[in-house]
C-alpha cells in the first residue's frame, strides 16, 4: 500500500525540510503580490510577524498535518489518474483545493486567542482563495519534491 501524504511529509527526517520549503513558498508568494489585495496581504503578514515573531513558521508546522490530510484525496486521485504534474492537477481544481486548504486556516483562526492575529487574518480572508489558487502549482511541486518518488 502506498504511503499517505501525512506519512511522507510528516516523517521525522522529512518534516523539517517540508516546513522550511513551505515557509519559503509563503515568502516567495508574498514577495510577488502587488495591488490593493497584495498590499493588504503584506500588511496583515507584517502585523502578524511584528506582534508574534515566529508565528508564521510555527503555524506552518502546526497546520502541515491538516493540510496534508486535506490534500490527500487530491493526491490519491492524481496518482490513480497517472498524473505527472501535481501542481497542474491542483490548479485545475483550484476552487475545490483552495476551499479545502482554507478550511484548515479558518478553523485555526476560529480557535485563536490572539486578537491581532485574528484581525490580520480576517482582513485578508475574503481574498484568500485567489492567493491560494495562484500558489497551487508551487504547492504541487513542493509535494512532488517529497512524495513523487513514493507514490
Amino acid at each position: 500500500m502506498a504511503a499517505t501524504l501525512q506519512e511522507i511529509l510528516l516523517a521525522p527526517d522529512t518534516k523539517p525540510h517540508v516546513v522550511e520549503d513551505c515557509y519559503a513558498l509563503i515568502q516567495e508568494e508574498l514577495a510577488e503580490k502587488s495591488g490593493i489585495s497584495g498590499t493588504a496581504l503584506k500588511l496583515a503578514y507584517k502585523a502578524a510577524t511584528t506582534f508574534a515573531p515566529g508565528h508564521v513558521r510555527n503555524m506552518v508546522e502546526k497546520l502541515l498535518p491538516r493540510m496534508a490530510e486535506e490534500l490527500e484525496p487530491f493526491w490519491t486521485d492524481f496518482n490513480a489518474a497517472g498524473g505527472t504534474e501535481f501542481g497542474d492537477y491542483l490548479a485545475k481544481r483550484g476552487d475545490e483545493v483552495a476551499d479545502a486548504l482554507l478550511k484548515v486556516t479558518d478553523d485555526r483562526a476560529a480557535a485563536s486567542t490572539r486578537p491581532v492575529i485574528i484581525k490580520a487574518y480576517r482582513s485578508v480572508r475574503s481574498g484568500a482563495a485567489k492567493h491560494v489558487k495562484a500558489a497551487l502549482p508551487q504547492v504541487g511541486a513542493l509535494v512532488l519534491k517529497y512524495a513523487g518518488s513514493r507514490a
